[in-house]
């Protein structure tokens, strides 16, 4: 067992050791909690479109429990309350970042808020499908709003704190692109899980039980596992053996500061929310594409995720080794060209002379690179940051960093909720698919714009910009 020191008191430690280097076993660990979050975030991510503005494919999948049609012209009630909730979970990050950051509990400062969250967070994420009305209702829609705030609160009370542990699980570079790694098959897996609850729903349904009861069962399901796997890391995770971890002093405003400071993480903010205004989109529309462009049955929905996530774990090794011969940016920059590409082919699908199914298994397939290199890259990318900043000025602001990233994400992923079932408003059906189409012709537009802004970011290596002389970046003062 390698010897841990007594730590440097320059700095107020956070353990009372020396951390060291976890192995396989402990990231492994540490990894189900990100298969437990994925699976957990699944339903309200992807499904809640699905459950309350479902396709129309003939008979109606499920009944109306809130009102279906426009509100103010081109907005919904779905849309609204989805992209509320994500601007509220986007608000709280730093906050629920800052309290990680400077908690002094005795478990670990971020196993707290992992041990705390995870029952709420399953709880609330499978309440947001139980509507107290069997049809229409004002009720349905004042109930499905409170839901969707105590969700949340809770997803982001513990994906922060556990996002965070990357950088201080990773003591090097090399280290943040194996736990980079890990947790992105953590992530697909969950993803891939997800979607196997247009499956269980049918399997369900085959068993005598009514289509919202057939759902409800199969969410009930999956997130029963989910809270088993966040509950892992929170339970048996040795924090303070393991992590780097200094206790910040800097409050709310000041660490928000510092973090934005940062020119360089900037512009890989920019260039994020891009991103996830695109993948949003196609997260979303997986069932509206299989259903309505190729018109193939919704349980193709999960055979399109489980192709692609489960292709692109061929891909995880070959990232990690690309990465040290081009770098993180040249491999980001070559994913968002080839999502732009993959987005335009779903847009133009109605009109290639293939198969459908050859369609949907090759477009999986296109997809599994890309998966790979942003279910991978950016994690360790910030990581790498939070690195050089504290080399920089000597403020250890993990939980910070990863927040603001959060932020970042989530009015992306918001913006899209609220645009996604406007667009369906010009067309949701077999006979005229026309929003659907539009969906993936905006998702190519948002993979160029994030494309171009991503090629200014200037690479951390070993915790020194190299660009900078100084290893600092000129707009972090």
């Amino acid at each position: 067992m390698a010897k841990r020191k007594p730590y440097n008191t320059s700095r107020p430690p956070a353990q009372p050791f020396v951390p060291i280097p976890p192995p396989l076993r402990v990231l492994v660990l540490y990894a189900t909690g990100q298969l437990g979050w994925s699976l957990s975030s699944f339903s309200v991510a992807n499904l809640l479109i699905y459950f309350y503005m479902p396709p129309e494919t003939g008979a109606p999948i499920f009944p109306a429990f809130i009102h279906q049609g426009a509100v103010l012209g081109i907005l919904t009630l779905v849309g609204i309350l989805s992209a509320a909730g994500r601007v509220f979970d986007a608000l709280i990050d730093p906050v629920v970042a800052n309290w990680s950051d400077r908690s002094r509990a005795g478990m670990g400062k971020r196993r707290w808020f992992l041990l705390y969250g995870a029952l709420p967070f399953a709880i609330s994420g499978f309440l947001v499908f139980v509507p107290i009305a069997p049809a229409e209702s004002a009720g349905n829609f004042m109930w499905l709003a409170l839901c969707l705030l105590a969700y949340y609160f809770f997803f982001t009370f513990y994906v922060i704190p556990y996002t965070a542990l990357i950088a201080e699980l990773g003591h090097t570079a090399t280290d943040r692109m194996r736990i980079s790694t890990y947790i992105a098959v953590a992530w697909a897996l969950g993803f891939v899980a997800g979607n196997s609850i247009y499956a269980l729903q049918g399997y369900f349904e085959q068993q005598g039980m009514a289509s919202v009861k057939a759902f409800q069962a199969a969410l009930l399901l999956v997130q029963g596992c989910a809270l088993v796997f966040m509950l892992l890391p929170a339970l048996l995770l040795n924090e303070k053996r393991y992590a780097r971890q200094v206790v910040s002093p800097q409050p709310l405003r000041q660490s928000i500061f510092t973090v934005l400071g940062n020119a360089n993480f900037r512009r890989f903010l920019w260039s994020d929310l891009f991103y996830w205004l695109a993948l949003s989109f196609v997260q979303l529309g997986i069932g509206f594409y299989t259903t309505l462009l190729l018109e193939l049955d919704k349980s193709y929905a999960f055979v399109f995720s489980l192709v692609s996530f489960v292709t692109s774990f061929l891909f995880y090794a070959p990232v990690n080794l690309l990465v040290a011969r081009l770098g993180k940016k040249n491999l980001l920059l070559l994913a968002f060209l080839l999502f732009a590409m993959l987005f335009a082919l779903v847009a133009a699908i109605r009109h290639i002379p293939i198969p459908p199914l050859t369609l949907l298994y090759g477009l999986a397939i296109l997809a599994a690179f890309p998966l790979a290199v942003f279910g991978i890259v950016p994690n360790a990318l910030i990581g790498d940051v939070v690195e050089a900043e504290e080399q920089a000025s000597g403020k250890q602001l993990s939980g910070m960093f990863y927040g603001v990233r959060a932020f970042v994400m989530k009015l992306g992923i918001s913006v899209a909720n609220l645009l996604f079932p406007s667009l369906l408003l010009m067309g949701k059906s077999i006979r005229n698919p026309r929003g659907v189409q539009l969906t993936a012709v905006l998702a190519v537009v948002f993979c160029l714009l994030g494309w171009q802004i991503f090629r200014r970011f200037r690479e951390v290596r070993n915790g020194v910009d190299t660009n900078s002389e100084t290893g600092r970046d000129p707009g972090n003062g």
